[in-house]
C-alpha cells in the first residue's frame, strides 16, 4: 500500500470517527427532556420564593408587578381558566399564576426572554409561548368591559368630561400616535422604519378626559405618517364615513346664535382637518384668537400625551428594544392599554381637573412653532372658525391673553 492510500484511508477514518463522537453527542443531548437547572423551578425559581415574599409587603408587589395584589388575583381570575394547560403523563403544566406573573414581568421591565426564563427556572422557548398566550387572553377577556366600542352615549359621558376638566366643549376624545420600537424584523426593507431613525410600529389612540384609552389602532407600519394611519384604520374610516354614533349636533353653551355643532376630536398637526376632527391653526404669526383657539386645542389633546406617557411609565416595555416578532409586539401593546384602564378603574384614579398656565402669573400660551398648512374642506374650516369665535367671547377663561 502507497504512502498516498494510507494517508486516505487515516483521514477517513478520523472523519468517520469525529462524525461517530458527535452522533452520541446528540443523541446524549436528546436524552435529556429537561436540563437540570429547569428541574429545580419549584426550589429556586423566582415566582416560588421572591413572589411569594413580596405577597406580604404590597407596595413591593406592585413596583414588581405593576399591579397590586388585588388586582392580580382579579385579573388571574378572569384569565385563568384561558391560560390553564392539561397536565401529562411526563410533567405537569405550568400554574396559571405563574404563567401570568411571567408575563406581567416582561411587560413591566421589557427584559429579554432568556433573562426571565433565568429568573423563573424555565425555557426560554417557554416563555415566547407563555407571553403570547397570556397578553391575547388578557386583551380577550378584559376588553368588552374596560375598552368597549363607545356608545352615543359614551361619547356624550366623555363630552361633559373634557367640558369639565379641560373646558373644550362637544370634545368627544384626544388623537394621537405613538412609535413603539422594535427589533428590526428579518427581510422587513424599510417598512417599519420611521422618521426617528427607529424601527417601530405604531399606536393609534383615541383618549377621554380622565387619561382613559376608548379605541386603539395597532400594528400600523413606523414610516406611515399619522394621517396616513388614520385614514388607514377602522377608526378613522368609520369616523369619515359618519358611523361612530356620535351624538346629534348641538349649540355651544351660551352660543346658541352660532347654531348647533358637531362634536369633535382634538388632534395635532399631523392629522389632516375634518368637521369633527380639529388640528391647530398652522402659521407662528397668529391673531390673538387663533393663538387662543390653538392654546385651547392644545390644552385638551395633552390628556393623549400624558395617557402615552403613563402607559409608558407603568409598562417599561415602551422605553426598550421589544425583540419580538411584530405580531407579538401588537398583541403586547393591546394588552398594555387594556391593563392601563383596568387599574385606572380598580383603583377608581382620575384625572385632576388643571385649571391651566396663567393662574400663577406663567406664560398662558407657550411657544407651539410652526405648525404645517393642510387643505381641508370649507366645513370643516367653518367648525374650527365657530369654536375659535366662541374660545374668545363666551368661551373664554380667565387666564386667557385679552390682546
Amino acid at each position: 500500500m502507497s504512502v498516498i492510500d494510507r494517508s486516505f484511508i487515516e483521514r477517513v477514518a478520523a472523519l468517520y470517527l469525529f462524525w461517530r463522537a458527535e452522533q452520541r453527542r446528540r443523541d446524549h443531548r436528546r436524552r435529556i427532556w429537561v436540563h437540570q437547572t429547569l428541574r429545580r423551578r419549584t426550589q429556586f425559581g423566582e415566582f416560588h420564593h421572591l413572589l411569594q415574599e413580596l405577597r406580604l409587603d404590597d407596595g413591593r408587589f406592585q413596583r414588581y408587578f405593576r399591579l397590586s395584589r388585588a388586582q392580580f388575583d382579579d385579573l388571574l381570575s378572569r384569565i385563568g381558566a384561558r391560560i390553564t394547560l392539561q397536565d401529562t403523563n411526563y410533567r405537569r403544566s405550568i400554574p396559571a399564576a405563574e404563567r401570568l406573573s411571567i408575563c406581567l414581568r416582561f411587560l413591566a421591565t421589557g427584559d429579554s426572554f432568556r433573562t426571565i426564563a433565568s429568573s423563573y427556572r424555565v425555557g426560554v422557548s417557554t416563555v415566547c409561548q407563555i407571553v403570547a398566550l397570556v397578553v391575547t387572553a388578557i386583551w380577550d377577556c378584559l376588553v368588552e368591559d374596560y375598552m368597549a366600542v363607545p356608545t352615543t352615549e359614551d361619547w356624550r359621558s366623555i363630552a361633559e368630561g373634557f367640558q369639565e376638566r379641560w373646558n373644550f366643549p362637544l370634545c368627544v376624545g384626544a388623537v394621537d400616535g405613538k412609535h413603539v420600537v422594535l427589533k428590526a424584523p428579518p427581510n422587513s426593507g424599510s417598512q417599519f422604519h420611521n422618521y426617528k431613525g427607529t424601527f417601530s410600529i405604531v399606536l393609534l389612540a383615541v383618549v377621554d378626559a380622565k387619561y382613559r384609552f376608548r379605541v386603539i389602532d395597532v400594528g400600523e407600519y413606523g414610516r406611515t405618517s399619522d394621517g396616513g394611519i388614520l385614514a388607514n384604520s377602522t377608526f378613522g374610516q368609520a369616523l369619515q364615513a359618519g358611523t361612530l354614533h356620535l351624538p346629534p349636533d348641538r349649540p355651544l353653551s351660551g352660543a346658541e346664535d352660532r347654531g348647533p355643532q358637531p362634536h369633535v376630536f382634538v388632534a395635532d398637526e399631523a392629522f389632516p382637518l375634518r368637521r369633527n376632527l380639529m388640528r391647530p391653526f398652522p402659521g407662528r404669526t397668529l391673531p390673538p384668537e387663533r393663538r387662543v383657539f390653538n392654546y385651547r386645542l392644545s390644552r385638551a389633546r395633552l390628556v393623549v400625551e400624558n395617557a402615552f406617557g403613563i402607559l409608558s411609565s407603568q409598562w417599561r416595555m415602551y422605553r426598550r428594544l421589544i425583540e419580538v416578532h411584530p405580531e407579538v409586539a401588537e398583541k403586547c401593546v393591546k394588552a398594555t392599554c387594556v391593563l392601563h384602564n383596568f387599574m385606572r378603574c380598580s383603583e377608581g384614579r382620575e384625572a385632576p381637573a388643571v385649571r391651566g398656565a396663567g393662574q400663577a402669573g406663567e406664560e398662558p400660551l407657550p411657544g407651539m412653532g410652526r405648525v404645517a398648512a393642510n387643505n381641508s374642506s370649507r366645513e370643516a374650516v367653518r367648525v374650527r372658525d365657530v369654536f375659535m369665535e366662541h374660545f374668545s367671547a363666551e368661551g373664554a377663561v380667565p387666564w386667557q391673553p385679552t390682546e
